[in-house]
């Protein structure tokens, strides 16, 4: 799962996609609940709340029946044609791609053979192209409307897969240590590559399905957030 990336600027989306972007304005840095961009079908750039809001919900704060706080920047694959958050966005086709030049994950050190703990706490780890140009990720957009103003609110959500096993993405987040290493559900967003881009925005579901893959080792330019500082190896 991710909970914080780098977006790229209005000049660097016209460069890449030739958009016209009205002036819009977002986050440079994204965290949950923060304005991001996302380009949806038509190759239509869009900015919205990085966290779907339900189509029930109250108010733009996505939150439980009980009224707390619901975390809907991440959308599990698994689940997401059933979850009542997304499934509704799922089945129209609202599938999004959201640029990035870097997302973070937090590193634990762990061995995914013996599920030591190399680390005290995480240390944040950033996700780079080993080719230079930025991450487009697969997402999810919806509209929601305030009951109160009647104000129509873009939001969106990241998608995640499972990476058990990866050498690099594999010993990202916290390991369960009560359970083997090929159990762990370690989460892993989804890069789409710019030959797919149209499949994932514009083809049938089952073909945007089969581009949820987890990326191959020589695809990442990762390291820790600080660079200046020495971080044990993973390799």
């Amino acid at each position: 799962m991710c909970n914080l990336y780098g977006t790229t600027d209005a000049e660097q989306l016209r460069s890449q996609l030739f958009l016209d972007l009205d002036g819009a304005t977002w986050d440079n840095i994204v965290a949950p609940l923060g304005r991001g961009v996302y380009i949806r079908q038509g190759n239509r750039a869009q900015v919205g709340q990085w966290g779907m809001i339900p189509p029930s919900s109250k108010e733009r704060t996505p939150k439980t029946r009980e009224g707390r706080r619901l975390s809907t920047n991440n959308a599990r694959r698994e689940t997401v044609a059933t979850a009542w958050t997304y499934r509704f966005p799922w089945a129209r086709g609202q599938r999004c791609l959201i640029p990035a030049w870097w997302y973070q994950e937090p590193y634990w050190g762990i061995s995914h053979s013996d599920l030591m703990t190399a680390t005290p706490k995480s240390i944040p780890w950033h996700f780079r192209r080993a080719d230079g140009t930025p991450w487009m990720l697969a997402g999810l957009w919806n509209e929601w409307t305030d009951p109160t103003t009647g104000e129509v609110v873009p939001s969106y959500t990241m998608l995640t897969q499972n990476c058990d096993g990866h050498p690099v993405l594999g010993l990202m987040h916290r390991p369960e240590k009560e359970l083997p290493h090929d159990k762990q559900d370690k989460r892993s967003v989804v890069p789409i590559e710019r030959a797919d881009w149209d499949t994932w925005l514009h083809g049938a579901k089952e073909g945007a399905e089969a581009l949820i893959r987890v990326p191959p080792v020589e695809l990442l330019d990762h390291g820790p957030a600080d660079r200046g500082k020495s971080a044990q190896l993973l390799l």
